[in-house]
């Protein structure tokens, strides 16, 4: 069996009803356990936040847009995937982790300031282009038609030093 999938229909068939169908899943859990364990550069994380019905700790593998200094995670599904709504549910507390557990709070960005970051999230985070409707390099006018869509949330530690 191949880890790489053929084509970006495929990856999209992985999320085919919204939700990730089990081998997404296990994938998943794979890719949580390699960048909770820092196996990849920095802008690979697992967020560790309180699932809002289950109140047990869910993880999820994701990737990091860096913009002008920050850090932002993006959801490549939407609004309704259900790490966005857990960390909506816990008031954006969330743990990332990436050798080490850091504590942080998760901003939702307003809808008009989203275009610039989720082109700079499509540039850098492969996985993602299959399940936004644009092409990295599109205009940002272009990001702005599909912003309300794809929520994203700026990545706050306090006065914990820069992730590494």
């Amino acid at each position: 069996m191949r880890w790489t999938m053929r084509s970006d229909d495929d990856q999209r068939a992985l999320y085919a009803t919204g939700r990730a169908d089990a081998t997404a899943r296990r994938l998943a859990r794979l890719w949580a356990a390699v960048f909770g364990a820092g196996l990849m550069p920095r802008r690979w994380v697992t967020l560790e936040v309180v699932g809002r019905s289950s109140g047990q700790v869910r993880r999820f593998p994701l990737g990091m847009a860096d913009w002008e200094g920050e850090w932002y995670l993006v959801s490549m599904l939407g609004e309704d995937c259900h790490w966005v709504r857990n960390v909506q549910a816990s008031d954006g507390h969330a743990v990332l982790r990436r050798r080490r557990a850091r504590p942080c709070l998760l901003v939702e960005v307003p809808v008009d300031r989203r275009p610039p970051i989720l082109r700079r999230y499509l540039q850098t985070v492969p996985g993602a282009r299959p399940h936004l409707p644009l092409r990295p390099d599109a205009p940002l006018e272009a990001f702005t038609d599909v912003a309300a869509s794809y929520p994203a949330f700026r990545v706050d530690y306090g006065t914990t030093q820069e992730q590494r």
